[in-house]
């Protein structure tokens, strides 16, 4: 016997028909892997620290975008300092840590396994993370994270798009204020924006210039925005 494939509507309203024998050999098996994982409410556990402040220095290239990300931490934890994980992806390139200016190495200060680093002594009290990584917005095909489209460079980084930017701990329940420097070639990119208020721009050497924005709202990192060129109307 036959068995008859369920119809839907797509948004055009047309029905469609979909059956496991209609997709190519192994890729019901694959759909079904890549189904989202379930969180449920009686895991939560709140992130042990707070990010009181967030600093970030985006250096706009054509083959590379250079992200310096500086972290205001403050615990939110009793007892022994638990490790610090940070969310990311293989897209984003790591350069350097640093736990209160000074660097670690791989290995003794850091891990990255999984898409996440983790930094695993992190100091009592209230310590800064800078963190410095290369990305290419122009390669992300993804649109999500930081990602070039019509010679534009635009964010989007709800739910996760955030951790395509740079390590961060890429959570709703983590709030902090932001403050975003641009740097960008000014010809090809005129007009740069992100969240908050525009407090400082001007001219660079070499033909660039930059912009500062304070956002002086706590806000999740999905909430991040950023864009950077020609938005002229015509």
């Amino acid at each position: 016997a036959r068995t008859r494939a369920r119809p839907f509507r797509s948004h055009l309203g047309r029905e469609k028909r979909w059956s496991a024998s209609a997709m190519a050999p192994g890729a019901a098996e694959a759909v079904q892997q890549e189904q989202p994982k379930a969180v449920l409410l009686q895991d939560y556990r709140p992130y042990p620290y707070a990010v009181q402040k967030l600093a970030l220095d985006f250096l706009l290239g054509e083959e590379k975008t250079v992200v310096n990300s500086k972290m205001h931490v403050a615990p939110s934890y009793e007892g022994t300092p638990p490790p610090m994980v940070l969310n990311g992806e293989a897209c984003v390139k790591l350069a350097t840590v640093a736990v209160d200016g000074k660097d670690l190495l791989e290995g003794e200060g850091y891990t990255l396994q999984d898409e996440k680093l983790t930094i695993e002594n992190p100091p009592n009290g209230t310590f800064t993370v800078d963190i410095s990584v290369e990305i290419e917005p122009q390669n992300n095909t993804e649109l999500e994270g930081l990602y070039k489209s019509s010679g534009n460079f635009c964010s989007q980084c709800e739910a996760e798009g955030f951790r395509r930017i740079t390590f961060y701990p890429d959570r709703p329940d983590v709030m902090t204020v932001f403050t975003t420097k641009i740097v960008a070639d000014k010809e090809k990119y005129p007009i740069l924006l992100s969240n908050g208020n525009l407090v400082e721009e001007g001219e660079l050497e070499g033909g660039k210039h930059f912009a500062v924005w304070e956002d002086p709202f706590k806000k999740p990192c999905y909430l991040f925005a950023l864009v950077a060129g020609n938005l002229v109307a015509k």
